[in-house]
Order: C-alpha cells, then sequence, then structure tokens
C-alpha cells in the first residue's frame, strides 16, 4: 500500500487521467474530489461490494433464500432450497 500525505487542495495523480483532491479535512473525515474519464468507473467501497454481492445473487439466485424477492411469483416463493 502506498501511503501518501496531502493537504487541502493538493492532489495525487492516478495514471495519466485520473486525479483525486482533497476539498477538505474536518476531524476524521476528509472529502475528496475525482476527476476521472465517464469510462472509469468510481465507487466507495462498500458501495462496490454491494453491487457485487447483487450481481452475485443475480447470477445464482437459486444458492439463497428467495423470499425476499417481491417479483417473483408467489408459489415460487414457497419453495424451499
Amino acid at each position: 500500500m502506498l501511503i501518501l500525505t496531502r493537504k487541502k487542495d493538493e492532489a495525487i495523480l492516478i495514471g495519466k487521467n485520473v486525479r483525486v483532491v482533497v476539498i477538505d479535512v474536518k476531524g476524521d473525515q476528509v472529502r475528496l474530489g475525482i476527476v476521472a474519464p465517464k469510462k472509469v468507473e468510481v465507487y466507495r467501497e462498500e458501495i462496490y461490494h454491494a453491487i457485487k454481492q447483487e450481481n452475485t445473487c443475480a447470477v445464482f439466485p437459486t444458492t439463497g433464500d428467495l423470499t425476499h424477492v417481491p417479483s417473483l411469483d408467489p408459489k415460487l416463493k414457497e419453495k424451499k432450497n
């Protein structure tokens, strides 16, 4: 892991086209601005993991409890895996 120290309004560059700027620091929170091409996906880590989990559930829907899926036919919800 690369560890850098930056102050407000200072930035780091990732590759040739991603720029991360420290916008503000208040207590234990840091506000960051990210400038990247539209094709570069930028997520908070917890959102990325949630999306990944949802995609896994979409690919393998029968591996878990389906009762929480509102669009399923009620007869299918009654089946136990």
